[in-house]
């Protein structure tokens, strides 16, 4: 099997958010999201002895989950195999060269029956962003660069708990809209969250001012001010046990849902189906 493709540099990456750790992070999403895990988890309804959370934020993660290992979000995640029973992937899947790899290693660092849940950004984070952004890199300079990461589509996200190995994948998607007083003030949010860009092939040159300039003229506003989504993807896995509910066999059921639902059914020349308990002989009327 060939290696992933590089998306992103991750030297700079670490370094984008030591940035943002020293001159003051914005992590109110990371906050939110902490928050939205930890009702997920009462609704459960498990007591969870042994718990990691992988993370490029370590230190709001621990204060969120103050008896769990916390470990970085490296390639080779240092979680030993079947170890936990509760994996949380918090925050840092979208800047993931190998989401799928990321995925397999929690799920061999479950014990049967753990579960695994990930907080992460989606493929519409950053919408009006990314359209502004590019329509005003062609005006100003006649071509395109990489600026805003690709994000996995809510639609592909369970797909990839089903390729990872988990049991019972759930993919939901919680999208959040933030307003700010220019485009200067979004970016600036965004550098604070480790988020600027980090990708391998971005063009390393400082960008024109004009960029800027016109990219706050033609960015849509509300109120005068810029709305930016952030669209917050959580999934949600079991690691494989023999004690988990499983779908029943096709053909095993034993009544039939046209009865259930007191209708007739119909097959697809929109003829009613008779059951060979609906016939009647002649010789008894």
């Amino acid at each position: 099997m060939s290696n992933p493709p590089i998306l992103f540099n991750r030297s700079a990456l670490k370094a984008r958010r030591a940035r943002a750790i020293c001159q003051g992070p914005a992590l109110f999403l990371h906050q939110e999201a902490a928050i939205e895990i930890s009702e997920r988890l009462k609704d459960i309804n498990r007591a969870f002895t042994k718990v990691a959370v992988v993370t490029g934020f370590p230190d709001l993660w621990q204060a969120e989950f103050s008896k769990a290992t916390v470990v970085p979000d490296d390639d080779i995640l240092a979680l030993e195999t079947q170890s936990f029973d509760l994996v949380i992937h918090a925050m840092c899947l979208h800047q993931s060269n190998d989401p799928v790899g990321q995925l397999v290693q929690c799920q061999r660092a479950l014990r049967p029956d753990g579960v695994f849940i990930a907080a992460l950004f989606g493929g519409q984070t950053l919408t009006e962003l990314r359209a502004a952004i590019s329509q005003a890199e062609v005006e100003v300079t006649g071509g395109l660069s990489p600026r805003i990461s690709p994000m996995v589509d809510i639609r592909d996200a369970g797909a990839l708990l089903q390729r990872s190995g988990f049991a019972l994948p759930v993919a939901d998607a919680d999208p959040r809209q933030v307003s700010y007083a220019s485009t200067a003030a979004l970016m600036h949010d965004l550098r604070a969250m480790g988020e600027a860009n980090a990708l391998a092939d971005r063009d390393k040159r400082i960008p024109p001012r004009a960029l800027f300039t016109k990219l706050e003229a033609i960015y849509p506003k509300t109120a005068e001010r810029v709305v930016a989504t952030f669209e917050m993807l959580y999934l949600t896995g079991w690691a494989p046990d023999a004690s988990q509910q499983k779908p029943l066999r096709p053909g095993s059921a034993k009544a039939r849902l046209a009865d259930a639902l007191k209708t007739v059914e119909m097959n697809e020349d929109a003829v009613p189906v008779i059951s060979g308990a609906d016939l009647t002989d002649e010789s008894d009327t």
